[in-house]
């Protein structure tokens, strides 16, 4: 099993570990920890590089198979024997933003929550954009001006970021821990990691995340669509 540094530390950039297993259809390697977000809840995974001695290896992407994280190397080199040791780089560039962008997901559901009370049915990110979808039966210019407005109101605010792995049954007794319409946490997983944006949001997420609001920066409502009777699009840029 691999240990999931990122899930405790989203800023640790360079890590060290051993090689456990070869993916050759794959071409990549299974190690013991790993600092690489394999993607999921809408932010896409990591990139970086793994150094095997002096030599460092593309890793364009980190994905599950089978069960097991697979850090997909360059198809033009070996792989590493199974007991090399490795450092792992990301892209911190790449990483930074997503975690600015996936904090801002965070506050845009936050404020829709506390002042309307809708859920999320859906959403996706990319670095420095997103886009989330909300249970509104309607949508206008002057409700998204107001979401805009309160949304930038909690960047100002400088709330910290707390994440916390509690027992199953300890965060399952936190109100609307799930924010989304559909639960999608795994049966049966013994642990639930969460976040919150101290006094305005809680809940459960894999992602990374910044250390504070702040961090995330001005956020504009770039655009809103109707995706259905009660299903309403709205699209988030950073500046």
């Amino acid at each position: 099993m691999t240990t999931l540094l990122y899930q405790t530390d989203s800023y640790l950039q360079t890590f060290v570990a051993t090689v456990t297993g070869v993916d050759e259809p794959n071409h990549g390697v299974i190690l013991d920890r790993t600092a690489f977000y394999p993607g999921g809840g809408g932010q896409p995974a990591d990139r970086g590089t793994i150094t095997v001695g002096e030599t460092a290896l593309a890793m364009p992407r980190i994905k599950r198979v089978d069960g097991q994280l697979v850090h997909l190397l360059d198809a033009d080199v070996p792989l590493p024997a199974v007991g090399t040791e490795v450092v792992g780089q990301l892209d911190w560039d790449l990483r930074y933003k997503l975690m600015r962008t996936h904090t801002a997901m965070h506050i845009l559901c936050g404020v829709i929550f506390r002042d309307y009370g809708a859920s999320v049915t859906g959403g996706d990110m990319e670095p420095l954009q997103g886009r989330m979808d909300f249970e509104f039966e309607t949508m206008r210019a002057e409700l998204v001006g107001a979401i805009e407005f309160a949304i930038n109101k909690e960047v100002e605010a400088a709330r910290a970021v707390r994440v916390k792995i509690l027992p199953r049954e300890e965060a399952f007794q936190i109100p609307d821990l799930i924010r989304t319409k559909i639960n999608l946490l795994p049966p049966g997983i013994p642990e639930v990691r969460t976040v919150e944006l101290v006094g305005l949001d809680l809940q459960a997420d894999g992602g990374t995340h910044v250390h504070n609001t702040s961090e995330v920066g001005q956020m504009r409502v770039v655009d809103y669509k109707s995706k259905g009777k009660i299903n309403k699009r709205i699209y988030v840029e950073l500046v």
